[in-house]
């Protein structure tokens, strides 16, 4: 059994045993599964209400999400040589809580990419310093993105993949996490995800964190959260329209979902999700953002995040200077594998459920590799709010 709209029915569990390659079995095809149903089937969008657009998308299933991590699970790591990760990392240590013994010091290259040397090293300097209750991790920098054609977030929970930069547009490395609803992905899967708390400037990383804190437990609120699933002319980027839900109400988180056209989008207001495809996403400043929002874009270098403002393709940077709380994209050509791109359903449905931001992109994402998770990990303004009963059955 599985949970849709009302987000509260019980799920199946798979034993605790199962080995991981089953679960990896389990998983592609559960991503196939996913893809043949969003362009084969048409069932009624969440409210029942009429779907509209000319490709309707079935509602899908995903398992009910009890708890989610949080400040005392979350590990933070501090580059020493990049003032701008001290002072991100200080403040995010200080307005989380985050416990000393869950915070790792270490030095390394202030530049875009590292090279599997320089990783292999990191990487192992993490894993001892690391308590193993830490079950997820908080990058305070905004470079390194990349090891060589991996994204940093990606080769740090799921391992480096050398063979991506001679192959960039193969499938790569199946992420475990992929549509699991389990709430200790180290303990349970061996993995940690992790999302980098970036921004063009300490200000901005300050104001970011800000609007994870001010996220939490605000939703449902009186006025309806919209999610915004946009078309575009651009072929080649607009993939995944067929996978974007259709029109409707998830009426117990006050949580509307619309699909759109971008040559002629109104006034986006009470923004809690926009997705799209495009190589730049022009009107993001006036968007109306609520705290908490997650966007993205499907293009090829969304994920390099040094990028010009005004460079051929938005980086996904963009989107939380422009009051985003978390976005992702690819940091290497990845072409337009939906795999490698954030399933829009499974993104909506686990953060509507509680998840927080770190949790709903990593569990939307099937193949990863390539693409680098950025924002403010703990926001999660649909979780229950403190006090409030949650369903543990």
């Amino acid at each position: 059994m599985s949970c849709i709209a009302k987000l509260n029915t019980k799920a199946w569990r798979p034993d605790a045993g199962c080995s991981k390659s089953w679960l990896r079995i389990v998983q592609f095809l559960a991503f196939v599964s996913l893809i043949v149903s969003a362009s084969a089937q048409t069932p009624a969008p969440p409210s029942g209400e009429a779907a509209s657009g000319p490709s309707r998308a079935p509602v899908l299933r995903v398992p009910a999400v009890h708890g989610r991590i949080t400040a005392a699970e979350l590990g933070l790591v501090i580059n020493t040589a990049d003032p701008y990760s001290v002072a991100v990392g200080d403040y995010y240590a200080r307005r989380r809580g985050i416990a000393e013994e869950n915070i790792v010091r270490l030095t390394l290259p202030v530049r875009a990419s590292l090279t599997p040397a320089e990783f292999e090293t990191f990487n192992a300097q993490l894993f001892a310093a690391m308590p193993p209750g830490v079950q997820g991790l908080a990058l305070a920098w905004r470079q390194p993105f990349a090891v060589e054609c991996n994204s940093i977030t990606s080769a740090l929970a799921l391992g480096l993949q050398p063979g991506l930069c001679a192959h960039s547009c193969a499938s790569s490395r199946p992420s475990l996490y992929f549509n699991h609803p389990g709430t200790r992905p180290f303990t349970e899967l061996g993995l940690r995800p992790s999302m980098l708390l970036a921004a063009r400037s300490v200000q901005s990383a300050q104001a970011l964190i800000e609007r994870g804190i001010t996220a939490d437990h605000s939703q449902p609120a009186e006025k309806p959260a919209n999610a915004w699933f946009v078309s575009t002319p651009d072929n080649a980027r607009n993939v995944r329209a067929v996978l974007f839900p259709p029109d409707g109400r998830f009426a117990q988180v006050n949580l509307e979902t619309h699909r759109l056209n971008s040559e002629n989008l109104p006034s986006l207001k009470q923004t809690m999700i926009y997705l799209t495809g495009l190589t730049r996403v022009p009107g993001i400043d006036a968007v109306d953002w609520l705290p908490g929002a997650l966007a993205d874009h499907l293009t090829s270098y969304g994920g390099v995040l040094d990028a010009s403002p005004a460079s051929a393709q938005m980086s996904a940077i963009d989107w939380l200077e422009a009051g985003a709380t978390a976005s992702y994209g690819t940091v290497s050509e990845p072409c337009n594998h939906l795999q490698k791109f954030p399933h829009p359903q499974l993104l909506l449905l686990y953060y509507a459920q509680g998840s927080s931001a770190l949790e709903a992109y990593w569990r939307s994402v099937a193949w990863p590799g390539q693409g680098v998770f950025i924002g403010e990990p703990l926001a999660a303004p649909y979780a229950p709010k403190p006090g409030a009963r949650e369903d543990k059955e």
